[in-house]
């Protein structure tokens, strides 16, 4: 049983940075990862973080966004850089793969968090 929460969401300026943190109850197997939703778009992958501590990207978030993990506090993160306008939008955690691994298709993925809002204007 995985249960998620997460927390960090908020208002920022462009180029701001923010850290979401994901609190997980339960095992963490396999794949995790952060997802995202603008209003009237897809949900989309963001960045996804496997057991074995490799990571992967969208890459529109390259180079400005790190997933990473502490396993001893039971806690997802993801640190945002050079926040955009774009990157506007309600983030989500993600657990639960189906597979041996998963990437960026949110129907693979068994368990949500409710979502942190991140906002991004001047």
């Amino acid at each position: 049983q995985v249960q998620l929460v997460e927390s960090g969401g908020g208002s920022v300026q462009p180029g701001g940075s923010l850290r979401l943190s994901c609190a997980v109850t339960g095992y963490m197997h396999s794949s995790l990862a952060w997802f995202r939703q603008a209003p009237g778009k897809e949900r989309e992958g963001v960045a996804v973080i496997d057991d074995n501590g490799s990571t992967k990207y969208t890459d529109s978030v390259t180079g400005r966004f790190t997933i990473s993990q502490d396993n001893a506090k039971n806690t997802l993160y993801l640190q945002m850089n050079s926040l955009k306008p774009e990157d506007t939008a309600m983030y989500y955690c993600a657990a639960g793969c189906k597979y041996y691994r998963c990437s960026f298709g949110a129907a693979s993925y068994r368990v949500w968090g409710q979502g942190t809002q991140v906002t991004v204007s001047s």
